[in-house]
């Protein structure tokens, strides 16, 4: 049989114990968010090496395909040299668009599961914290 001060003694002990979890809790996201917020910072710093990389990149595309615009001049009007790069150009850049599309659309279903299971979650664990 069970004293009244076992007893709250155990009811001491849980509460402590719950009290403890709940601030392992918060120390874990706490630590969640600090380690978010420098990778957020590492990926702003390293941004712009990509960003003038992409530039240079471009600059260099656009050059190949000049180059390309005069070597078929070379056999036919100047002007048809150019429309058909730019026909293919618009055409390829198309396909890829709507491949991004696809790829994109799938991403969000990914983060609607993923929302769902967050919160699925937070709710069983609200409801053995209560």
């Amino acid at each position: 049989m069970t004293s009244a001060s076992e007893t709250g003694s155990l009811a001491g002990l849980l509460s402590r114990l719950m009290d403890e979890a709940r601030a392992l809790a918060r120390n874990e996201i706490a630590l969640a968010r600090a380690e978010a917020r420098g990778a957020m910072r590492d990926v702003k710093l390293s941004i712009a090496p990509f960003a003038i990389a992409a530039g240079v990149l471009f600059a260099g595309a656009l050059t190949l395909v000049a180059t390309l615009v005069l070597a078929l001049s070379e056999v036919m009007r100047p002007w048809l040299a150019a429309l058909i790069v730019s026909i293919v150009l618009l055409a390829a850049g198309w396909m890829l668009l709507k491949a991004g599309r696809r790829k994109w659309a799938h991403l969000g279903e990914q983060f609607d599961r993923t929302q769902e299971s967050l919160h699925k979650d937070a709710t069983v664990v609200a409801r053995r914290t209560s």
